[in-house]
Order: C-alpha cells, then structure tokens, then sequence
C-alpha cells in the first residue's frame, strides 16, 4: 500500500466514532485508536463508577491523545454515569419545569465538571427537541417543553453550563423529534411538517444552541418531505442547506447511530451502512457513530470528495479537546435534588393518612434510556417507616385492589401512563372499584385522565422520585 493510500485509511478512519462492549478497552480498539481512529462513544455497558470511568478514558488516551471521548448522559432518564443508581440530575423536561434558567446552568456544570473529572470531551446533551405531541415514543422528558420560546432558553443554559469545564455539548437530533409518532431507532419518522413550520417550532431551539456556541449538533433520522424523501442524517438541504447555511452553524456535525432503523432498514438494504455512511458525509455530517470502511472507494470513485473528507476529520478531532482538569469526587446530589422539588408540580392536596401502599407500575422504558433503576417505592419505604411496596406489571390491577383495602393512604406510580393502555386500564380499575390513590407520574404528562390528587416529577430520575417522596413523607 501506497503512502497516499495509507493516508486515505487514516483519515477516513478519523472521523468515526464507535461503541464497544467492556468496561476496558479491548484489543482491536486500542489498535485502531492508534491507527487514528477518531474517538468512542460510552454507554452504561461500559460504566462502573467515575474512578472505573478515568481509568478507561485515560488507557483510550494512551494510544493517542487527540481522542474524542464521547458520552450519552443526558441525566434524567437516559443516564450512563449512573445507570446502576438513577441519575443525580433531573432530566430536562424537570429543569424546564423548574423555570430557573440559573438553575439549569448550575445542573449542566455540575454534569460538565463531572464528565471533565472522568475524562469526557464531548457530551452527547441537551435535546434540543421539543415535546410536541402526546404520541412521540421516544423524546417526552428528555426534552425542556413544547413551547420553543420557553424551551429555547433552557437550551442555551445547557449548553453554556456543560461546557464551562471544557467538555462539548451536543444539541439533537435535528432538526427536531419532537413531532415524531415514531422511534428512529426502529422506524424512520416523517415529520408532519412544512419548512415554515419547522423554522417557528423546531428550529428555534437549535438556533439558541447556536448562538450559546453550541460545539457540535446530532442529526435526527428525520425526514421532512419539503427537503426531499431522505432523512437530515443524508440529507445535503438539512445539513448543509439550512444548518450550516440558514443557521449558520460552523461546529461538528454528528450523525445519530447509523445502525438504527431509520437508515439501516430503509438504506442498508440497498447499499449497506457503508453506503449511508458516505452518504451523510457527502450531505455535510463530520463524524459518524458507527464503524465502518467504505470510505477509500467512494473517494476513489469520486463519490466523496478527499476535502469534504478532510473537512469532516478536522471538524471531529476539535472534538478531542481535553477537558478542564478536574478531581474525581463523590456525586453530589444536592444541587440535583435542590432542581427536583422545585420541578414537582402539584395538583390537589396529595398527603399521606398513615404507612401508604406505594404501587410502582412497571412498563418498558424507552430505547434512549435503557434499563435502570425505577420506582417511589423504595424511597418512601425508607423515609414512611410501614410503607409496603408492590412493583407491578399493568396486568396486576386485581392484586392492587386486594392490597389497598388495608391502606388509607395509595400511592400508585406511573411512567407516561398516556402512552401504555395497561397503565391506563389499571388506573380505571382503581377507580371503579372505589380507591382513592395519590397519583405520581414521572413521565411527560398526557393528556388529563381525572386524577385528583397528583404529583407530576417530569423525571424518572433518582433525585426526582426522592424529592417526589420527600415530599410526601
């Protein structure tokens, strides 16, 4: 192989960014890291702790230095840091809630600092998508609202907060989810949408992420029928259009994972990910999450310009930046749980009459957030002591029933009861058979079902079921 040809595998290779399974690097990646791979992308199979989290960024940063070492902490419920406990933040629909733009920055430092102690340069965080329908499968608390002038603000306080330590903010997934009745990672959405309604709704978000200096910004596998039939990921009017032209974003564009479904079953069966890979390059995306090796054809072709190629390289390694040296210290969740109660919205005069029966109704959480800890339950059973604690299935509305007529006090916990019919016929059957129940829902509220005495958390996050039981305690 040919000098130039080795050159062309490097920078090709520079601007992908994998995940891998373990909690230490594995062999093949410590090679390609080498050879110039441009970074890794973390998730909760790869997290113990933070110390077991700098132990792993340092040992991927031995092979090079200029690696990006992504992360997809949200905080709320999508959580990596702490996916064995919940997260010591609440997410962003609380934060947006809560109403406190200097409370948002404080949270997303918090974060930002923690992550530059573990030796992350870019987070995968804020959504800049917006809550916009009670169908949406896939955003609801990750995002700040609905409502793009509140919402927006909230957006740049993230930004502005994360990245005070150094570490770089991500806003996704343009051009907005938020409007989507269906989940990318298994489905590729059309947004019932005209351009001048994504420019007064969807955008407006993005376009305050921008002006916070916003460093990088994920595609959404979104298609918006005005720009064409393929989705912003590949999608030359989406990416070099209207975010880099209109909005005038100069930052790294990153793709969302091409493997989801949105691109891998309706373009991988015609030219493989590879080919979409390419694509999203071509289209003006800069670094890539996922592996892949097609570039040095599609260059030698013409498909892919070597400069948009190099362009994308140089774009993706400002993304290895190290972060403001910070020490690894014992989670704080003070200031998580200080941005939960003041998120908690009340309805009614939810109080305890005595030890409650806390249900805790158990439903799949979304494929963003992944499985974690989840439930009232045990917070309560700590601070109320008799507290009993039924964790549920939908199905179990008889063994509620029977369980509650020992009980003055039912407090009965949901995760966007809307979305799941179980839930619902659960709570209806309370109902009819005549108990009264405190209602907790931690997910973004549905559309109202009666409820009388409610706590909505916004957050299924660890701070904010504890403020949540907290307060009826």
């Amino acid at each position: 192989m040919s000098s130039p040809e080795r050159s062309l595998e490097s920078v090709a290779e520079s601007v992908l960014l994998p995940g891998f399974a373990g909690t230490t690097a594995p062999d093949w990646l410590r090679r390609r890291l080498g050879e110039n791979l441009g970074g890794v992308v973390l998730f909760g199979r790869n997290v113990v702790d933070d110390e077991q989290v700098a132990a792993l960024t340092a040992q991927l940063r031995s092979e090079r230095s200029e690696v990006v070492i992504g992360i997809d902490e949200e905080g709320g419920d999508v959580t990596r840091l702490d996916v064995a406990t919940g997260s010591f933040v609440p997410g962003p629909l609380a934060l947006g809630a809560a109403g406190d733009l200097e409370l948002t920055t404080a949270v997303a430092a918090a974060l930002g600092e923690r992550l530059a102690a573990c030796g992350v340069t870019l987070n995968l965080a804020p959504c800049a998508d917006l809550t916009l329908t009670p169908d949406d499968p896939i955003i609801g608390v990750r995002a700040f609202g609905s409502d793009p002038v509140l919402a927006s603000p909230h957006v740049a306080a993230y930004v502005t907060g994360l990245q005070k330590y150094g570490v770089a903010a991500c806003a996704k997934h343009f051009p907005g989810h938020g409007a989507a009745t269906e989940d990318s990672h298994v489905a590729l959405p059309v947004l019932p949408r005209t351009e001048n309604e994504l420019r007064a709704i969807e955008l407006v978000p993005f376009a305050a992420a921008i002006q916070a200096g916003v460093r990088s910004i994920m595609t959404g596998h979104l298609v918006v029928r005005a720009w064409g039939d393929e989705p912003a990921t590949v999608n030359a009017k989406a990416l070099t259009g209207v975010l880099r032209g209109e909005l005038g974003f100069t930052g790294a564009i990153i793709t969302d994972a091409l493997e989801m479904g949105a691109v891998s079953g309706e373009y991988g069966r015609h030219d493989g990910l590879g080919g979409a890979a390419v694509r999203s390059l071509v289209a003006g995306a800069d670094a890539l999450c996922i592996g892949g090796a097609a570039f040095d054809a599609a260059v030698r072709a013409g498909d892919l310009p070597i400069e948009r190629l190099a362009e994308a390289s140089a774009r993706t390694a400002e993304l290895s930046k190290p972060p403001v040296p910070a020490e690894v210290g014992p989670v704080d969740r003070r200031l998580g749980l200080e941005a939960a109660r003041k998120a908690l919205r009340i309805q009614g005069h939810p109080r305890l009459e005595g030890p409650p029966l806390v249900v805790d109704v158990q439903t799949e959480p979304s494929i963003a957030a992944g499985p974690m800890p989840w439930g009232l339950g045990p917070h309560l059973a700590e601070l109320v002591p008799g507290t009993r604690v039924l964790s549920v299935s939908a199905a179990s509305a008889g063994e509620v029933i029977e369980a509650a007529r020992g009980y003055r006090s039912v407090v009965v916990v949901t995760r966007e009861a809307h979305r799941h019919a179980g839930a619902r016929s659960l709570l209806a059957a309370l109902r009819d058979a005549g108990v009264s129940f405190i209602r907790v829902e931690t997910g973004a509220p549905g559309p109202e079902v009666g409820d009388g005495d409610r706590i909505d958390t916004f957050s299924g996050s660890y701070v904010s079921l504890r403020a949540a039981a907290e307060y009826l305690a």
